[in-house]
């Protein structure tokens, strides 16, 4: 895919990102349907396989979840640079792609975190501190089930994938109900997703 970004683009991609990390209650993960919504519905900066992969890479490495953030600002770069053939071209604005984002996605948060973090501390025995910490469990439940549902969409939502829809609602139940560690769970998804049963 061969995009043209100019400096006012990668300014937007960095006020989007700016705007979506003081949205992220719960994790970056929560702001999935917007990123999506944004990179690849309206600007057409990314591809749907492209965003899932994303994702799906950033959460199976090791290390922080934000991971994916960086690998979406990566394929913008490199699809801003023509593709992966413009070898050094490639690699410098796949670089800025994945500086841009992962600096929009941190700043704000982080510093907020820190500032409001300390004062919650301090304040943690007045009501509406822990009204606040009540109301915003569903605000962040909501958001992650918006993710999934994103997620699930592109997969795509019919009949032939009835065995992933049967793993994802047995999982959801045995997480719920049991003591079974979700560890084991994501093993036993990658083992069938291995000998292709899913």
């Amino acid at each position: 895919m061969s995009i043209t970004l100019n400096f006012a683009d990668w300014i937007a991609l960095l006020s989007h990102f700016l705007t979506l990390s003081l949205l992220a209650i719960g994790g970056v993960i929560s702001t999935v349907p917007d990123m999506h919504r944004y990179l690849v519905d309206e600007q057409h900066w990314l591809l749907d396989h492209q965003f899932n992969t994303a994702i799906a890479l950033g959460q199976a490495a090791p290390g922080p979840n934000v991971l994916f953030v960086a690998l979406l600002g990566w394929n913008v770069g490199l699809n801003a640079a023509g593709g992966v053939q413009n070898s050094a071209l490639a690699w410098g604005s796949a670089c800025l792609g994945m500086t841009v984002a992962m600096l929009g996605i941190l700043l704000p948060s982080t510093t907020l975190t820190f500032v409001a973090s300390r004062w919650g501390h301090q304040n943690r025995e007045l009501r509406a501190v822990r009204a606040f910490k009540l109301g915003m469990a569903p605000v962040v439940v909501g958001l992650l089930m918006a993710t999934g549902w994103i997620l699930t969409m592109n997969l795509g939502a019919t009949a032939e994938n009835w065995p992933l829809w049967l793993l994802a609602a047995l999982s959801a139940v045995l997480v719920w109900r049991t003591q079974l560690h979700l560890l084991w769970l994501l093993g036993a998804g990658g083992l069938l997703g291995w000998f292709g049963l899913v």
